[in-house]
């Protein structure tokens, strides 16, 4: 890994080159396996692979042989875009966006074998020479087709697909694919003409990327979609559940949504489905100037995996994963209120605001916190507008930052995130500052395992 300081050590990313959406994050035996979307060659967004790591823990990452490789002349030929993984019949089975060079948008589903399942790593894999789905279903005017995700209900097995019509209404479409060599186009799964998806998104999107379904342990479903306006523009999520749609098979009924992250360097999450819970990670890409990713040699993180549930009133409930906490020193280096401390590269930093507090963490990012109207403000330093988060109000507000490298992790209480993206320059050394007088703040530097 790079000695830039800008550099995450603790999150997943390839020692060089370009990293954007991760890809079919997936248990198998004892292991985590998490892929993405990987330029071997270059920091820059093209020639796309399956990159692939796995960890035991979600806290020590190894990093393996590329999974997937454009096949000359193939249906990925100018790239193995973003899709899952899902375990076939004891075979661990890539699902995933092939392209050639005329794709125009279009895509198509492709499968690829893991050759040796009984292999823990999963280092092996071969793709099927033709897709499954070689293109969008005829009749609706489809002009944006992409990002396979598969998930079971109701003893069967079903896959969503993010879509965009020609009259600019985003989409997820539906197939059933019991037999996943075999898909059925089963409907529309829900469109942007939803008035709940209109009230939380607007309409910022002509076209859904990277759909994820997952179940809360309440039973509750969450659907997440990545905006597309021509170019990434947000992530939103919808809670609410499956209806059965005569005609078809499914429809999603949403009951309430909004924003996943309201921060600025975050989109393509992808979500792996445990038994009594659902993490999630996303790619936060690069905010930096013109070539300066080019000169650093890298481009893109994947976030730390967040766990995701619903409150009762259908707002989404999330946190860091609980394993990260193994990534903290021994003891906090920080303990209230901490004003003056320098700040390591990377940290775990908490606080808990009694009063409106405002947080200064060096020259580039400082958080305004209030408890009473549930307010928390983000301003980057270099760009004009804040980001500005409402939760509900109360006694205290609690805030968790978490840093590493130039990536900047903000959660808070459990309702809202912001992923922001802060670069030092040459010979910086940040300093804490903070004001609140009923404020407590609590950090640690993160000395744990890193990525090899």
């Amino acid at each position: 890994m790079s000695l830039d300081s800008n550099a995450p050590r603790f999150r997943v990313r390839p020692p060089a080159n370009w990293i954007n959406d991760p890809n079919g994050p997936f248990r198998w035996g004892d292991r985590y396996h998490l892929f993405y979307q990987y330029n071997p060659d270059a920091p820059v967004h093209t020639n796309v692979h399956w990159g692939h790591a796995s960890s035991p823990d979600l806290v020590r990452w190894q990093h393996h042989p590329i999974a997937l490789t454009p096949t000359p002349g193939g249906p990925d030929e100018a790239g193995c875009w973003s899709g899952c993984v899902v375990d076939d019949g004891g075979v661990p089975t890539a699902v995933y966006t092939g392209i050639d060079h005329q794709h125009t948008g279009l895509g198509t589903v492709c499968l690829a074998r893991a050759t040796d399942p009984a292999d823990p790593a999963l280092t092996g894999w071969k793709p099927l020479p033709s897709p499954v789905v070689p293109s969008p279903p005829a009749g609706l005017d489809v002009v944006m087709f992409r990002d396979p995700f598969v998930f079971r209900h109701a003893g069967h097995r079903w896959a969503l697909v993010g879509a965009g019509h020609a009259d600019g209404t985003p989409s997820v479409l539906l197939y059933d694919c019991d037999e996943l060599t075999h898909w059925r186009f089963a409907g529309v799964f829900l469109d942007g003409d939803d008035p709940v998806a209109v009230a939380a998104f607007g309409d910022k999107a002509v076209g859904w990327e990277c759909p994820q379904l997952l179940v809360t342990p309440g039973g509750d479903r969450v659907l997440l979609v990545s905006l597309w306006d021509g170019d990434p523009s947000g992530t939103g999520y919808l809670t609410g559940r499956l209806d059965p749609s005569p005609a078809h098979g499914l429809r999603f009924a949403p009951r309430t949504g909004g924003p996943l992250d309201h921060g600025r360097d975050f989109y393509a999450p992808a979500v792996l489905q445990e038994p009594e819970r659902a993490l999630m990670w996303g790619w936060s890409w690069e905010s930096r100037g013109p070539g300066e990713a080019e000169r650093a040699g890298w481009a893109g993180v994947l976030t730390a995996p967040r766990v995701l549930d619903v409150h009762a009133d259908g707002t989404l409930r999330l946190r860091p994963a609980p394993e990260l906490n193994a990534l903290r020193a021994p003891e906090p280096f920080v303990t209230a209120p901490g004003s003056g401390t320098r700040l390591p590269d990377a940290y775990d930093l908490t606080v808990t605001a009694r009063t409106v507090t405002t947080v200064r963490l060096g020259e580039e990012l400082t958080l305004r916190i209030d408890p009473t109207v549930g307010g928390l403000t983000v301003q980057r330093a270099g760009r004009p507008a804040p980001v500005e988060v409402r939760v509900a109000g109360g006694a205290e507000l609690n805030v968790r930052v978490l840093v590493d490298g130039s990536l900047y992790e903000v959660f808070a209480d459990d309702r809202a995130m912001v992923t922001e993206r802060v670069y030092r320059g040459p010979g910086d050394a940040p300093e804490l500052t903070v004001t609140g007088p009923q404020s407590a703040v609590t950090a640690w530097e993160l000395a744990g395992p890193t990525v090899n």
